[in-house]
């Protein structure tokens, strides 16, 4: 389904672009996603709509056959990629399960703000990003998924969540089309 239209209160909410999980091999470069989402952060503040800068420090701690202990980890791991260009009104939240909306107060902030669409990018495309889609879908947000601003470790993964789950929780489309619409509904 191609992308339809931006609400008027709309944020964006970046996931895991961090230096930590940036340096794990992926099936995009992350170069190009980061330069995307970049792009997204600076036209939605532009436009004075919320930027969410998600990061993760830390896992879910029940028992999994695949699980990757996130303990001991370097000084930066969690900061984001510079090139997001973090400013003092982006909100960031801090996450130690797959999606951001678990544990943190992400649905507080969005609904204080009349926010009733999310515009989701990042890594891993499977994971964190499918996470916060499944769970913004099941709050009410309408979604909308730039996919050429995520990437995942495994290139099934990352098909299946863009062929066959994220159609089903919203509307998929480039940046380029995104920022269209974001252009047009502010116009």
């Amino acid at each position: 389904m191609p992308l339809t239209t931006l609400d008027p209160k709309t944020a964006l909410v970046v996931i895991d672009l961090q230096n930590g999980i940036l340096s794990y091999p992926t099936v995009h470069p992350v170069s190009g996603v980061v330069a995307n989402a970049a792009s997204l952060a600076d036209a939605f503040r532009r436009h004075r709509l919320p930027v969410v800068l998600v990061n993760v420090a830390g896992g879910a701690p029940g028992r999994a056959e695949q699980s990757r202990k996130l303990s001991d980890l370097p000084a930066d791991w969690t900061e984001l990629a510079a090139e997001l260009n973090r400013q003092p009104d982006d909100y960031t939240v801090t996450k130690c399960t797959w999606g951001a909306f678990t544990n943190t107060n992400l649905d507080d902030y969005l609904r204080t703000r009349g926010v009733t669409q999310i515009v989701l990018c990042g890594v891993s495309t499977s994971i964190g990003v499918e996470s916060t889609a499944r769970f913004a879908y099941e709050l009410g947000y309408n979604v909308t998924l730039a996919t050429d601003a995520m990437t995942d470790t495994n290139a099934d993964a990352h098909a299946n969540s863009v062929t066959r789950i994220f159609p089903r929780l919203g509307e998929t489309g480039t940046t380029s089309e995104v920022l269209a619409l974001l252009k047009k509904s502010r116009a």
